[in-house]
């Protein structure tokens, strides 16, 4: 389900972002990537939502670096 627009999409569909155990937060690629994980869709609006109303400090209970937040803006930039 999209974080963002909160719709039920096939897997590949959607972007995931894991936090693993160390901590760290980033965009799997692979979708195989151990920790927990929040999906958004591949689309510009809903991205840009997440980056404006900050929903992965929220999803993951901390703060997310500005350099994962500027790799979502490079992916929507790209669609």
């Amino acid at each position: 389900m999209c974080l963002s627009c909160r719709e039920m999409k096939p897997k590949k569909e959607l972007l995931r972002i894991v936090k693993n155990p160390q901590g760290e937060i980033f965009v799997d690629d692979t979708f195989k990537a151990n920790g927990r994980g929040a999906y958004l869709c591949k689309c510009k609006v809903c991205i840009e939502k997440c980056l404006k109303q900050k929903m992965l400090n929220r999803q993951f209970e901390c703060q997310v670096s500005d350099v994962t937040y500027k790799a979502l803006k490079d992916i929507a930039d790209e669609l």
